[in-house]
């Protein structure tokens, strides 16, 4: 059941003096989009009779077949708690939709609500994500841009006065509890400038909106404060990059089907054969997980970011943990996305590779409960340890030779994200970096 109707939106907005709306959408990268429309235009929008130019947007449609609607979710609704001089601003995220009533096939919200209706006709009534995004905060210079000075010299788990992020964090935790999120930590991470605040898990679909909700308060908090946050993956060299793991469960009405009391490990079949099909499928899914040229340069040895595709209840450095708890809280833990995903496509591409698994009747391999770091090439392929992409590049082959994954994405978002992304690899393959003319100008 929804929480609001039409009357309640425009009570609502009535109430808290709401002079506008934005109405937001992400494009195929993950980027948010939206049209501010006056409270007058409010009935029109929830009416879905808002229209928009597609063909402006990364990812959706040709020139010539622009003309789009934007379908508002009543239950995104919320009032921005930071004013502006005009007045308050609510927002309500959008589907996509074709002139003729049908959805947009290349909307990423789609692309996850068509995997979770496959979930649905599977027996599972709910997939929940917790999500764990990271983020650095670095300090604005006097024109308002970003530079590369970070606010603090903190370490895991630090306090003031090393971690001087702490009281914009603690703003951007009181933002986003006014906004409906549970919140349920905050603290500083392994590197310098780095934090993490991780909020309650969701379905699916509220989970992605949440992220993306997130990442709007983060920012917009963080400059307030004279800093500018950055969810790039990987913004210095030689320390940690920032991730975003997520913690995952399929329910079936109040049970969550990842437990097994008789179990050794607590776990059920259905997980195991979850667990399977996410790594049958890292490969594949990792250019939606990590989609940036940056992307791989957190995902090397040496800085806890997982780059072998294997899983262990009792250490980091595989691609798969699982966590200690059991009962309602048994869950996955995939640890490779980094906060610059989609998240609408990162939860649709790993749970179709999930429900692949069940699907099959795959089977997990051992788990790895050794430092996959320290071991060697050979040792790692003793104990059928696979590498995950390098590169941009690599992981855009292995998404083009998985099935399933393209299957998830559809054809449409596939065409126009590899293709994007194809360009954006050429772009920096060809372009000379500062790191070589350090390198070779004198020398050569």
């Amino acid at each position: 059941m929804s929480k609001f109707t039409k009357e309640d939106i425009m009570r609502l907005a009535q109430e808290e003096d709401v002079r506008y709306i934005r109405l937001q959408f992400t494009d195929l990268m993950g980027l948010i989009k939206n049209v501010e429309i006056p409270l007058s235009q409010l009935p029109k929008a929830l009416d879905n009779k808002m229209m928009f130019d597609g063909s402006s947007i990364e990812g959706f449609v040709r020139i010539e077949e622009s003309d789009m609607y934007l379908v508002p979710d009543l239950d995104t609704w919320v009032v921005f708690p930071w004013g502006t001089e005009h007045g308050k601003v609510a927002r309500l995220i959008c589907d996509i939709y074709m002139p003729d009533g049908t959805p947009f096939e290349g909307d990423p919200r789609y692309i996850l609500k068509r995997a979770l209706k496959e979930a649905e006709d599977m027996g599972f009534t709910a997939f929940n994500v917790g999500p764990e995004p990271e983020f650095f905060l670095f300090k604005l210079d006097e024109k308002g841009e970003p530079t590369l000075d970070l606010n603090d010299q903190g370490g895991y788990f630090d306090f003031a006065p090393l971690d001087s992020g702490e009281n914009c964090r603690r703003d951007i935790v009181l933002t986003l509890e006014k906004m409906g999120f549970e919140v349920e930590a905050s603290h500083h991470e392994v590197a310098p400038g780095q934090h993490e605040i991780d909020f309650k898990y969701a379905n699916a679909l509220q989970a992605a909106d949440q992220i993306l909700t997130f990442k709007l308060v983060v920012k917009t908090i963080a400059q307030k404060h004279g800093l500018h946050a950055t969810f790039m993956p990987k913004p210095l060299y030689g320390v940690a990059g920032s991730g975003m793991h997520a913690n995952q469960s399929l329910f079936r009405g109040k049970e969550n089907v990842f437990y097994d009391e008789k179990d050794e490990m607590g776990l059920s079949e259905t997980a195991k054969q979850y667990l399977a099909g996410i790594l049958m499928h890292a490969r594949g899914f990792t250019a939606i997980t990590n989609p940036l040229v940056n992307s791989y340069k957190r995902l090397v040895p040496g800085y806890e970011a997982p780059c072998y595709v294997a899983w262990s209840a009792k250490n980091r450095s595989p691609l798969i943990r699982i966590p200690a708890s059991r009962g309602l809280s048994t869950r996955i833990e995939v640890r490779s996305p980094d906060p610059a995903t989609n998240p609408y496509l990162a939860l649709a591409v790993m749970l179709r590779a999930g429900l692949d698994g069940i699907k099959n009747k795959l089977q997990a391999p051992p788990a790895i409960d050794r430092n996959i770091y320290v071991m060697n090439e050979e040792e790692r392929e003793e104990n059928g340890i696979a590498n995950l992409p390098a590169s941009l590049k690599e992981a855009l082959e292995c998404l083009k030779a998985d099935s399933v994954i393209c299957e998830a994405l559809g054809e449409h978002a596939l065409i126009h994200f590899v293709e994007a992304k194809e360009i954006e690899w050429d772009m920096f393959r060809s372009r000379v970096h500062e790191w070589e003319r350090t390198q070779y100008m004198t020398l050569y």
